[in-house]
């Protein structure tokens, strides 16, 4: 069989290579702790877009440090309440997309939630705010200043406190609330299940975000990890800070968040994947402490995974 990473044997004993910070913990305390001193300001307005049975709003609220955040919201007409829920993240500089796709889940009874990542191709705001380079990608944004003003560590927020603003809606059951996303909807998706405890089902594809040391290793910084490879051209050019910098992204590093998951969850991992390395997704899959169902396709990279979509659709109707 072609190979791109490690065997599969070895790819299920990998344990990562980017460092994780020892104040990791504290750290990520320290920012629930400032999410939850926000006041969301929560606001429904009607969408343009409409559907027989079910309402459409764009919502939106308010994230740390005062950003404004946009997501596409419905909820079923005459559906039992309370009910589930399904919220849905997005690709790397991609948006929350079309209303159409959502109502499969609006068909079934379920609420849906889908974010628009702040300063990416949606309409939340980024309200910036950091020292350094800003120009050419997100996960760098940040990276010279201190590590409370990482941006992804401020998206990785917005996905909690998304979770939690739809899991307080009368209609909605808090307790029958699922995610899904695939590449930085994954990662997403990943950490939503982490930092809000009570997500009871995610389903996600190819994560992004993870183990980022063993990407520049492997050579594979382009693409959505182009921006790594630009970061240490421009501000580290001899890899002298090498280790501090790595240490850094260890905060953002989603196999770090891993083992605070306790939902049960589906993976779709492709072994061809040279955009979101497979051994990078497995050094976060490995930490979990509740074993995820894989989905493994050897012969597939960072594209569509035939059937994936069904199997997670599946995987989600029963909240």
């Amino acid at each position: 069989m072609p190979m791109l990473d490690m065997p599969l044997e070895k790819l299920k004993e990998y344990q990562g290579r980017t460092p994780r910070p020892e104040d990791f913990d504290a750290y990520w305390e320290r920012a629930l702790a400032e999410m939850r001193s926000v006041d969301p300001q929560v606001e429904l307005v009607p969408a343009e877009f409409t559907a027989p049975f079910a309402e459409c709003f764009d919502l939106y609220f308010t994230g740390v440090r005062g950003a404004r955040i946009h997501a596409k919201y419905i909820r079923p007409k005459n559906a039992a309440e309370p009910h589930p829920a399904v919220l849905q993240f997005h690709g790397y500089t991609g948006n929350s997309g079309d209303w159409q796709d959502k109502l499969q889940y609006a068909a079934l009874g379920f609420s849906f939630a889908s974010l628009d990542v702040r300063g990416q191709g949606g309409k939340s705001e980024d309200t910036g705010g950091v020292k350094g380079n800003t120009h050419h990608g997100h996960f760098i944004r940040g990276l010279d200043d201190s590590p409370e003003n990482l941006l992804f560590r401020h998206i990785f927020l917005d996905t909690a406190q998304l979770a939690a603003i739809v899991m307080g809606f009368e209609e909605v059951d808090a307790d029958r609330v699922g995610a899904i996303g695939g590449s930085q909807g994954g990662a997403l998706g990943f950490v939503c299940a982490a930092l809000e405890p009570r997500i009871k089902k995610a389903a996600l594809l190819y994560p992004f975000l993870s183990d980022y040391r063993r990407v520049w290793e492997m050579d594979l910084a382009k693409d959505a990890y182009a921006e790594l490879k630009t970061f240490f051209r421009h501000f580290d050019p001899q890899h002298k800070r090498e280790d501090e910098i790595f240490t850094r992204l260890g905060y953002i590093d989603i196999q770090n968040l891993a083992p605070r998951i306790k939902a049960d969850t589906i993976i779709g991992v492709g072994l061809m994947d040279n955009i979101c390395p497979p051994s990078s997704q497995f050094a976060a899959i490995n930490k979990m402490t509740v074993a995820p169902r894989l989905e493994i396709y050897p012969d597939f990279g960072h594209e569509g995974l035939p059937g994936m979509s069904d199997k997670s659709y599946q995987f989600l109707k029963t909240l």
